[in-house]
């Protein structure tokens, strides 16, 4: 649905609350109410919250999710699947032959405009609600901070974006424009200042995980500083999330001791994450709708297909659609790495020594992403279709993540170089047990490191554009410089509106 089409529903009486509900909130809200009736008690105010949240575990009718589409864009994936048109988002993004009408962006932007209009509804909404004036503080710095965490993936991805803090009247939605990028960078920033004056410094992750926190807003305004080349605030605000490399900080973060536990499904909201996409196995989603199930998609679309084990101590893999296959590129940046095992699942391997065998998918490698590949053990036996109902949770920002980008807005900002090392060195020898001695803090090295440490977890595209590099690393892939650092205003958005096309994609914007 497009912005458009989705401002007109909310103002005709949108099925807001219907929508499926995070696992963190268990909520269940039912039937259709009118957005102009609704709000008129805490409960609903709070159901408007987990609508907004909702949106943040996003995965579209056609597969496609943030992390889905940025792997397949990366020089670490290949999109993969049973052929060269099978989910053809994928395809286009991962050999850069995307057009206007045709690629993953329409449903990227449908996410940050759902997510938005849902978040300035609540806000909107809030003041005039009866209730107790402290919850009502925090729903409103988390409708904020959501507000602020849509606009950053919608700038970072789109460049060209309209600008909302409310509703938009019907008789407006039509002569909708776009913001200067640094329009919506400064309201980003407004939203997440403001915001952290009334989030929780802690949460109790057994009954609220995966809501926001002020070290969730830290972190997330790092990042947002950082994109700008606003090196010195986002090393303070990185420092603030990350305190003692290695050691204690204000939030109670810690790297945990064994890179291989972060991917154990059963580890979630643990002492690393900092903000986190909750996934379920009991929303007993079904082929009827896709787009509705609280499982996590990317389980079965990254396993193996046809997986079969020919001995006892073959992995218990799931057998899967073989999409985001690992290029050897990384295998090979890998191939000696300790945290090896845990990132990539050589089947070419397995086959070869008679433990394993599968189906060769399209641009096959043998190699595939262990790290959220889906097993046996956590498979779903109960209501709905297997496939759609996975668990498995889905690190939105975690601590090893900060950690580097702390220490590259050190290095490229003229910052303490001694932190910095400190920093990296802390993530580099969690894997490696200190046994390979400490590296310099460079900005080569914390390239590296990146790659190695969050292989597979979506950020590699938006790290190679921000370093600059990714033209000289993706222009085997069809890259463009000038061009492909955002993607293309979907074509629907552009039909009877003032939005236009950027000038990167041959528009006037």
């Amino acid at each position: 649905m497009s912005v458009k089409k989705y401002i007109a529903t909310l103002l005709i009486g949108s099925q807001l609350l219907s929508a499926c509900t995070t696992e963190f909130l268990e909520v269940t809200p039912k039937g259709t109410n009118l957005e102009a009736n609704y709000y008129r008690n805490q409960t609903e105010a709070f159901n408007g919250l987990v609508a907004a949240y909702d949106v943040v575990g996003w995965q579209g009718g056609g597969y496609v999710t943030k992390v889905g589409a940025m792997n397949a864009a990366s020089d670490d994936h290949y999109a993969g699947g049973g052929g060269p048109n099978d989910i053809s988002d994928f395809q286009v993004i991962s050999n850069y032959t995307l057009t206007p009408d045709r690629g993953p962006h329409g449903e990227l932007w449908r996410k940050g405009f759902s997510g938005i209009f849902r978040a300035n509804t609540i806000l909107t909404k809030l003041p005039g609600v009866p209730m107790d004036e402290t919850l009502k503080k925090r729903y409103t710095a988390e409708g904020k901070f959501l507000r602020a965490y849509f606009y950053f993936d919608l700038v970072r991805l789109f460049k060209n974006i309209p600008l909302f803090t409310k509703p938009v009247e019907a008789s407006q939605m039509y002569n909708i424009e776009q913001a200067a990028p640094t329009e919506v960078y400064a309201q980003i920033e407004k939203d997440l200042k403001e915001a952290l004056t009334d989030l929780p410094a802690t949460i109790p992750v057994a009954t609220e995980g995966g809501r926001a926190t002020q070290g969730a807003a830290h972190a997330l305004l790092g990042k947002v500083y950082l994109q700008q080349e606003k090196f010195t605030d986002a090393a303070s605000e990185f420092a603030l999330v990350n305190g003692t490399p290695g050691g204690t900080n204000q939030y109670g973060y810690k790297l945990l001791n064994n890179f291989s536990d972060l991917w154990k499904v059963t580890n979630k909201y643990n002492s690393e994450s900092i903000f986190e996409i909750s996934y379920t196995n009991t929303s007993a989603g079904n082929w009827n709708c896709v787009a509705c199930t609280e499982g996590n998609l990317l389980n079965i679309l990254v396993g193996p297909r046809g997986y079969r084990s020919l001995k006892s101590d073959a992995p218990d893999y799931v057998s899967g659609w073989s999409f985001l296959v690992v290029t050897p590129d990384l295998f090979n940046a890998m191939h000696y790495d300790p945290r090896l095992n845990s990132t990539i699942a050589n089947l070419d391997s397995l086959e070869k020594n008679g433990i394993a065998g599968y189906e060769k998918g399209y641009m096959n490698t043998g190699y595939f992403l262990e790290k959220f590949a889906g097993r046996n053990s956590f498979k779903w036996t109960g209501a709905g279709n297997m496939e759609l109902n996975f668990p498995q949770n889905m690190y939105e920002i975690r601590l090893a993540d900060t950690y580097l980008l702390e220490a590259e807005a050190l290095v490229r900002g003229g910052g303490d170089l001694k932190r910095a090392a400190t920093l990296l060195n802390a993530v580099r020898n969690r894997a490696y047990k200190s046994t390979t001695g400490n590296i310099a803090a460079t900005l080569d090295n914390i390239i590296k490191e990146r790659r190695l440490e969050l292989a597979g977890e979506g950020h590699r595209w938006f790290d190679l554009v921000r370093w600059k590099i990714a033209p000289q690393v993706l222009g085997s892939r069809g890259f463009q410089a000038g061009k492909h650092e955002i993607l293309p205003i979907p074509l629907l958005e552009m039909d009877n509106t003032k939005i236009q096309q950027s000038k990167e994609w041959g528009g006037t914007k």
